[in-house]
């Protein structure tokens, strides 16, 4: 059976889904932090910002993620530039590098959505109470943005989550890469992939319930 296999290798695969963890919440807290960055440079009335915003998630998003993992970790590496001495920490850094950035630029379009579907009258009124435009968008725009746009970003996550797949292209013993070891060693294709499967549908699945759980209560909150 395929859940058999875990048990038959499990350093391999709980090694594999504890780094398919890491990257993902490193690679989600990094996507969030720059999305958002990005989404108030695209709004920003500095237009040179919001040429950089633009110009970064156009790059992001029509680049294959796996061309930007390797430049990462093989380009920079070539340049003179690496993330760590230490082979085992580059790749990683490489990685959760690679996912925030990929995925910030998604996360700034959905962000940017929400900052501008932000009622007109609020940020009118906010600007007749003396309000600057950082003080506008911390406690005006930013908070309602975040709760309205609770559902997209859960899908950017789990989207992330099974993109953390492709890191195993540079060498990171995730998921996919344990997986492909086993199937390696004991030629038990089907076995080692669907393992692999039912580990990540145990990250995806939570993650999406806790999305719909955290969307309902914004809703009741509202």
């Amino acid at each position: 059976m395929p859940g058999g296999i875990i048990f038959e290798f499990p350093e391999l695969f709980l090694t594999g889904l504890w780094l398919t963890i890491q990257i993902s919440v490193l690679g989600l807290i990094g996507a969030i932090v720059l999305g958002t960055l990005v989404a108030l440079a695209r709004v920003s009335p500095i237009v040179p910002l919001r040429w950089i915003g633009g110009a970064y998630v156009e790059f992001f998003r029509n680049t294959p993620l796996i061309v930007q993992l390797f430049f990462l970790f093989l380009g920079l590496g070539s340049l003179g530039f690496r993330f760590s001495s230490d082979t085992f920490e580059s790749i990683f850094r490489a990685a959760a590098t690679g996912m925030a950035l990929y995925h910030g630029a998604y996360v700034a379009e959905v962000v940017r959505g929400g900052l501008l579907g932000v009622d007109r009258g609020q940020i009118e009124a906010a600007r007749s109470l003396g309000l600057s435009y950082l003080q506008m968008v911390q406690y005006v725009q930013l908070p309602q943005t975040f709760r309205s746009v609770i559902p997209p970003l859960g899908n950017i996550a789990i989207a992330l989550v099974k993109n953390t797949s492709l890191a195993s292209t540079i060498g990171v013993a995730e998921l996919l890469y344990a997986a492909e070891i086993v199937e390696s060693r004991t030629f038990r294709a089907e076995e080692a992939f669907i393992a692999a499967t039912m580990l990540f549908l145990l990250l995806t699945i939570p993650l999406g319930i806790l999305v719909n759980a955290l969307e309902r209560r914004l809703l009741v909150v509202r």
